[in-house]
């Protein structure tokens, strides 16, 4: 047998090495081979035309920048025929027996004949061996047989077949990279590496616009990407980035009032809402009205029960305000309808547990008046504009430390470090013991800010104190950066729970007020403390 091997692959005319099997350029099997004769062949071999190889503007095509291979020679012989068989190639075959009676006998086909023998699906390979019209090789070293080109004439030189879809409709298929399908990385330039058409206008695009293109789905975009839409899961489809909540921060101002929520640094979600709001009084005055309500952990639906307890407050303060109702009455009429919309949430089954809960804490300034109401734990603070007066408290909490200390057993520092301090003994919902709403009504005699917070921010600002040292000397001016500030401190301080305070700026009284002490008076049973 000899062991000269062709020169170059048959396909792309790769120069080959001694003993390869497959071209190390394009991957082709040096030696081809069909599929296993089927056991009913006919005994006598027909002979069969040879398969013409590919092109070479096909084979060109495949390996550009590749000469093409040497072109075929008349009668479909390989031109690496006439070195002889291959290593693979296996010994030759016997010769053919005699005919059968009846039947001449014809000639066998010389190695590489377009009559061949060898060709699929003729009946004189031996058994057990394959060919592809070039050569004969052992089955333990031919790959899968691949199909055979069908004989065609040459063509003329093609040009290079374009990267994308010859039908236009195809360019919208997402396996050529149309329709929906982005390859465009966050945060990418629209000049960036692999960026995608739709890369320019999402990089103009601020947040929570809608891009072009994405207008009629009405969804929102996402923070992060700013390219892709929102799903109804809450994540980016494009990123995967998961988007923050409508509540997970909400600032309002109102120019008279101003709030800010915050979910935190710890919780998943925000449990806490707030009302703000200005309404006239029939005397031509305005009051001003601010409602936070803090969720209850513990209980089911603590986000929708502060919403509806701030909601229902709200919208009770600014019917009886306008209608003369003292600011006393009003805000004892909003917390009886918050409860209500809080048991509301309820499930309506006998002796349900664990129904909707939340805290609730308001103020109104009206006709020189700062009037408050609460139950639970969320506080009032009046801090003046002028930083020598004493700042207080407006609140008593519905907890187990104030119950302490309210009854001597324990002093308020020691009550304040229990692991019990604030739980909380009064709230809003089905469940509640007695529902008591506590109001009060002071005169102050100087200008001040009044804050109205959640136990996220008090907690790191317990005293009075402590919450005029935090809250900057300009909030009365500029409520909504005052609110921003406390916020801020809060979650400085770690944020382990969600954050809401309102800022609500008291005038002056007139020149000829009567009082003269610097701290506010209640004109109701209530004990203001620093």
């Amino acid at each position: 047998m000899s062991m000269h091997r062709p020169s170059g692959c048959p396909s792309c005319a790769e120069p080959l090495e001694e003993g390869d099997r497959f071209c190390g350029y394009c991957g082709s099997p040096v030696c081809a081979f069909p599929p296993p004769l089927p056991a009913d062949d006919p005994t006598l071999a027909l002979p069969v035309p040879a398969p013409a190889p590919a092109p070479a503007a096909a084979r060109a095509a495949v390996s550009p920048g590749r000469p093409p291979a040497p072109p075929w020679p008349a009668g479909g012989a390989s031109p690496w025929d006439a070195a002889g068989p291959g290593p693979c190639d296996p010994p030759a075959p016997p010769a053919a027996g005699p005919a059968p009676s009846g039947v001449p006998a014809s000639p066998s086909p010389a190695w590489g004949d377009g009559g061949a023998a060898q060709d699929a699906g003729a009946g004189s390979a031996p058994a057990g061996w394959t060919g592809d019209g070039y050569h004969l090789a052992d089955p333990a070293c031919a790959p899968e047989p691949g199909p055979a080109a069908p004989p065609a004439p040459a063509p003329e030189p093609a040009a290079p077949a374009p990267s994308g879809p010859a039908d236009p409709a195809a360019a919208q298929d997402p396996a050529y990279g149309g329709g929906e399908t982005r390859h465009d990385r966050p945060y990418g330039g629209p000049d960036a590496p692999g960026a995608s058409p739709w890369a320019a206008a999402a990089a103009e695009a601020p947040y929570g616009s809608t891009p072009p293109g994405h207008e009629a789905a009405g969804r929102k975009t996402c923070v992060a990407c700013r390219a892709g839409r929102v799903d109804t899961d809450g994540y980016c489809e494009h990123c995967g980035h998961a988007q923050p909540r409508e509540r997970d921060h909400v600032e309002e101002e109102l120019g008279s009032v101003a709030a800010v929520s915050d979910r935190g640094l710890r919780h998943h979600r925000n449990e806490d809402s707030f009302a703000v709001a200005a309404t006239a009084l029939a005397d031509g005055s305005t009051a001003t009205v601010a409602i936070v309500c803090d969720g209850v952990s513990s209980a089911s639906r603590p986000d929708d029960a502060s919403a509806a307890a701030a909601a229902a407050a709200n919208e009770t303060l600014l019917e009886a305000l306008p209608r003369g109702t003292h600011p006393k009455e009003a805000m004892h009429r909003a917390i009886l309808a918050a409860a209500d919309a809080v048991t509301a949430l309820a499930p309506e089954v006998p002796g349900a547990q664990n129904a909707p809960a939340c805290t609730l804490v308001g103020a109104v300034v009206s006709g020189g008046l700062l009037t408050v109401g609460w139950v639970g734990d969320s506080r009032a603070y009046w801090v003046p504009d002028d930083r020598g007066a004493l700042p207080r408290r407006l609140t008593e909490d519905d907890s187990w430390a104030a119950q302490m200390v309210a009854a001597g057993l324990m002093g308020e520092a020691e009550a304040y470090a229990d692991a019990r301090a604030h739980a909380i003994t009064g709230w809003l919902g089905a469940d509640a013991y007695e529902l008591e709403p506590h109001t009060a009504t002071f005169r102050p005699d100087h200008a001040g800010v009044v804050v109205v917070c959640t136990d996220g921010l008090w907690n790191y600002a317990e005293s009075a104190v402590d919450m005029a040292r935090v809250l900057p000397a300009d909030a009365a001016v500029r409520p909504l950066h005052g609110a921003q500030v406390l916020v801020g401190h809060a979650l400085d301080g770690g944020g382990h729970d969600n954050v809401t305070v309102a800022v609500v700026p008291f005038a002056a009284p007139p020149a000829d007020g009567t009082a003269a002490d610097a701290s506010p008076r209640a004109e109701a049973a209530a004990h203001p403390r620093a």
